[in-house]
Parts: structure tokens; C-alpha cells; sequence
């Protein structure tokens, strides 16, 4: 009560009453305090992790502190007046418990917990929990861009990282001039038919119109910062009906003629075989004294006695 005049009578040395003339009193215990509960830095900087002693009456608490990473057992990083762990060289206790890290990591991003322990006060134990993240700026996005789609065909263009914390969101530019989520927003696109989702980096058009031609490049960005890929063209082009049906036809007639051609050989016997040529072979008549013999070869003989011209 702000009425009560205040005097501090010291009991024993293992607690301290505060006596009000009225008859109020109140134990000291130990109670921690933090300026921010979720702090956050990129990666590569410095961050330091506020734990606040705010009431006390042990001159030497035991101050521990703990990391919990993805609902895994606490694991020390600072324990028995020494730093432990992954933060091993990496950190250091500021007076009274107060945990600075220097050269932070994405390795880093969880929950910290600063406990103290007084035995000499009341109430002995008190813990604050402190969610940390560590921003990682993105890497060049990979970027799919068709080189050349025809007009009223459907096309894909495809953007994708996956190194940046928190998650990358994606906008696409067309000749340096980026695209709207809404295509009706804006008076250069308002005849395009496409589709544009920040989240997956992809961009989506039903029918290509010529119009839609140009440099595409893809940029991610979060609160850490921002990349971009590098421009790619994509050409519209329009279906040349009359000269696919004319290729068609020239095939067709290729076809014909080869055919006609074929048929023709046949009927005139170009295709004869070898075996009907041999068979219409006729052996010449022997002479007198003179014996022939049949080689291998059809038509093919040779004397064995006696030769007369």
C-alpha cells in the first residue's frame, strides 16, 4: 500500500520480510523479466538474448541457459559459468545473465530458456522462454522460362528457392516492369489471361497472346532480403495453318509416287529373284569327247577330258 510507510527488518540470512507499520509484508523472491521475448537478426549479425534479473536477495543465483530446437530435449548452451554447445565460441554471458550471440547462424533459429536459481530467497526458481529467428537472405532463384510458346497455347513459368528464412515470397517482371497478382489492375495487362502465385513462384497463363512476349525474370524476397534471376526471353508465335496442311499434302504425294513407283518395278520384274534368274539357266549340249562338269556356280563349266574348240 503507498500509505504504509516501509521498513526493512532482516530476519535470518535466508529470507528478507519488509514490515509495514500497518502489518503488511512481503517476501523477496527471484523474478526474471526479458525486453523482448521474440527477437530476431540475419544471419551473420550479432543478437543478444535479454534475461533480466528483476528481484533478487541471493548474491550468487546458479543461471543456466537452454536451447530447444524442434520439441527435442533442452540441450545446455551455458552451464556451470561456461558456454557449451553449438554456441561454443560463439557467445558470451553479459552481466547478470543476460546471453549475447555474436556471428549468428539459421542453425541458431529456436527457443532459449534462461533459468535461475536462488536458493537464499523464497521463492527459489524462476525461467523466461525466448523464441529466437535468424533471417537467411535468399539465393538466386531458378528460373523456367519456354523459349517460345504459339499464340492461344498455355505456358508455365516456374520460380523456385529454398534457402531463405522466413520462406521466400516471389514477384515476376516482364521487361522490368513487374507483373500484378490481379492482371485487371493494370492497364498493360488487363488482356492477359495468367495466373500469378506469390507463395510457389509460379505464373500461369491459359492463352498466350502475342502481347505476352518478352523478358521474364523472377525475384524471392523476405525480411532478410532479396535475388533475382537472371532475365530470359519467351517468344509468341503465331500457327502457320496453311503450311502445315501443305507439308501435309507434299508428304502425302511423296508417299503416292514411291508407291507407283514400287508397283510398276514389280510388274516389269526389276524385283526378280536371284533363284527364278538360275532356274531358266539352260546346260549347253555335249559335243563329242568332251565331258562337262557342273561347278557350284549356276551356268558356270569346265571340261574334264578333252576340250574342242
Amino acid at each position: 500500500h503507498t500509505s504504509c510507510p516501509l521498513h526493512c527488518v532482516k530476519i535470518d540470512a535466508n529470507s528478507l520480510l519488509l514490515v509495514f507499520i500497518t502489518g503488511c509484508v512481503s517476501v523477496l523472491a527471484v523474478v526474471l523479466k526479458t525486453s523482448n521475448k521474440t527477437p530476431w537478426a540475419n544471419e551473420f549479425e550479432s543478437i543478444e538474448l535479454s534475461c533480466l534479473i528483476e528481484s533478487i536477495s541471493t548474491v550468487n543465483p546458479r543461471i543456466e541457459w537452454k536451447k530447444i530446437k524442434n520439441g527435442e530435449q533442452p540441450s545446455y548452451v551455458y552451464y556451470e559459468k561456461k558456454i557449451s554447445g553449438d554456441l561454443e565460441n560463439r557467445a558470451r554471458l553479459r552481466e547478470p545473465a543476460t546471453l549475447v550471440i555474436v556471428n549468428a547462424t539459421r542453425s541458431d533459429t529456436a527457443f532459449y530458456r534462461c533459468e535461475v536459481t536462488a536458493p537464499s530467497d523464497h521463492k527459489t526458481f524462476d525461467e523466461i522462454l525466448i523464441d529466437l529467428r535468424i533471417r537467411v537472405k535468399p539465393v538466386v532463384p531458378t528460373c523456367s522460362v519456354p523459349k517460345s510458346v504459339p499464340v492461344g497455347k498455355s505456358a508455365e513459368l516456374s520460380c523456385v528457392e529454398h534457402e531463405g528464412f522466413p520462406r521466400s515470397q516471389y514477384q515476376w517482371f516482364r521487361n522490368k516492369e513487374e507483373i500484378p497478382e490481379d492482371p485487371k489492375s493494370s492497364p498493360k495487362f488487363f488482356n492477359s489471361s495468367y495466373v500469378l502465385n506469390g507463395e510457389s513462384g509460379t505464373l500461369k497463363f491459359s492463352a498466350v497472346r502475342k502481347e505476352d512476349a518478352g523478358q521474364y525474370y523472377c525475384r524471392a524476397k523476405n525480411e532478410a532480403g532479396v535475388s533475382e534471376c537472371a532475365p530470359q526471353m519467351m517468344e509468341v508465335y503465331d500457327i502457320n495453318i496453311a503450311g502445315i496442311v501443305l507439308g501435309v499434302l507434299v508428304v502425302v504425294v511423296v508417299l503416292l509416287c514411291i508407291t507407283v513407283g514400287i508397283c510398276c518395278a514389280y510388274r516389269r520384274g526389276y524385283f526378280a529373284s536371284q533363284k527364278q534368274m538360275g532356274s531358266n539357266y539352260k546346260t549347253p549340249g555335249k559335243g563329242d569327247g568332251v565331258d562337262y562338269v557342273r561347278t557350284e556356280d549356276e551356268g558356270d563349266f569346265r571340261h574334264k577330258s578333252s576340250f574342242v574348240i
